[in-house]
């Protein structure tokens, strides 16, 4: 396994963007390949940030408005990110490369309407969700508009790619419906929720860090590690948002502690507790008091009260250490691939997913 350089190791590199996320506002690079990576990086992520800025462009006014929404709201732009980092192995930020991570972006953010819709999400990044300044219709149509963008942007990276973009949105419409159905009579309910994260997010991110080897010339050898990577990386990423919902802090997690659990959309913490509730009578107690304020029949006070519990009880450790699991399953893909700057920044790209808590 590649072991990443220690952060106490990289003083003095710079500190865009890109370099910040892996190394979590530490440096990370030291050499000067690695400040020449750091760099192509940075100025990737400037690079496809002016371009989304000019796809979200709209003639008409409320279309305009309503899909630079969520983008001018922020987010971490891990996917373009991957598909930079990944580009390293070839020819590096190509005009394809760009293209490439400005479609896997754009499919993101689409998702991102549609997923609050359905969920009836009151918050996204921080800010109102689109649907609440607006209505559902504007919302669902909003994620639309950006599918369709991607989807004319993307002609120009070519047939082959286009097929896999198509593969990967089909699979992740697919995850979408498996979540919203539920698991089958009989099916293990936790093994089918991580089956809908590796469809509904490792996927994209997958296809993230896949682009950016077969559109750089980077050797094609190199595409199922990356996809194993990718998809592992996705679940881990998920189960960190588990974590991270339940957190009393919202301000900095932009969301009121328990999102997730007053609106019953299923997470590995409620998972676990629910099998744990079979067998322990005071996990039980625990599990119907939470149902209970999820449909409005406890007080804020003892709602809260419960989602406290829930936070510092052990099925949320469970959960953190299910996260960091599934993030080293990611890093051993990666020992199919050559030693160097872009797996060790890899490998730093883990960890960060799994000691993030926004």
């Amino acid at each position: 396994m590649v072991t990443a350089t220690p952060a106490s190791e990289l003083d003095g590199a710079p500190r865009g963007r890109g370099s910040k996320f892996l190394s979590g506002g530490q440096a990370l690079f030291a050499s000067s390949e690695q400040k020449d990576v750091a760099r192509a990086l940075d100025k990737g992520l400037d690079a496809i940030e002016s371009g989304l800025g000019a796809e979200l462009s709209y003639t008409h006014e409320i279309a305009d408005a309503v899909s630079r929404y969520l983008f001018d709201a922020g987010g971490k732009r891990i996917r373009p990110l991957l598909t930079l980092l990944t580009a390293q192995w070839g020819e590096g930020a190509t005009d394809q490369v760009i293209t490439a991570a400005q479609v896997i972006e754009l499919t993101h953010l689409a998702t991102l309407y549609h997923d609050d819709v359905m969920d009836e999400a009151v918050k996204r990044r921080g800010v109102t969700a689109a649907q609440k300044v607006w209505t559902n219709s504007i919302a669902i149509l909003a994620g639309d508009l950006l599918f369709a963008r991607a989807g004319s942007l993307g002609v120009g990276l070519g047939g082959d790619a286009m097929r896999r973009q198509t593969d990967t949105f089909e699979r992740l419409v697919v995850g979408q419906m498996r979540e919203t159905v539920g698991p089958k009579e009989g099916e293990d309910p936790i093994e089918h929720y991580l089956g809908v994260l590796a469809d509904k997010t490792g996927s994209l991110i997958a296809l993230s860090g896949e682009f950016g080897v077969t559109l750089s010339g980077a050797p094609v050898e190199y595409v199922p590690a990356i996809q194993g990577f990718g998809e592992h990386i996705g679940v881990a990423f998920q189960l960190v948002d588990d974590v991270i919902d339940l957190s009393a802090d919202e301000e900095e997690t932009g969301k009121k502690a328990g999102t997730d659990v007053r609106r019953g959309v299923a997470t590995l913490p409620m998972l676990l507790l629910e099998k744990r509730a079979e067998n322990h009578a005071s996990d039980n107690e625990l599990l119907e008091t939470l149902r209970k304020g999820a449909t409005g029949d406890l007080s804020e006070e003892e709602f809260s009260e419960a989602i406290s519990s829930l936070r510092h009880h052990q099925v949320t450790t469970d959960t953190t250490e299910e996260a960091r699991k599934v993030a080293d399953k990611a890093i051993a893909h990666l020992a199919e691939l050559p030693e160097g700057v872009v797996t060790d920044a890899l490998e730093r790209f883990a960890h960060q997913v799994v000691e993030r808590t926004q």
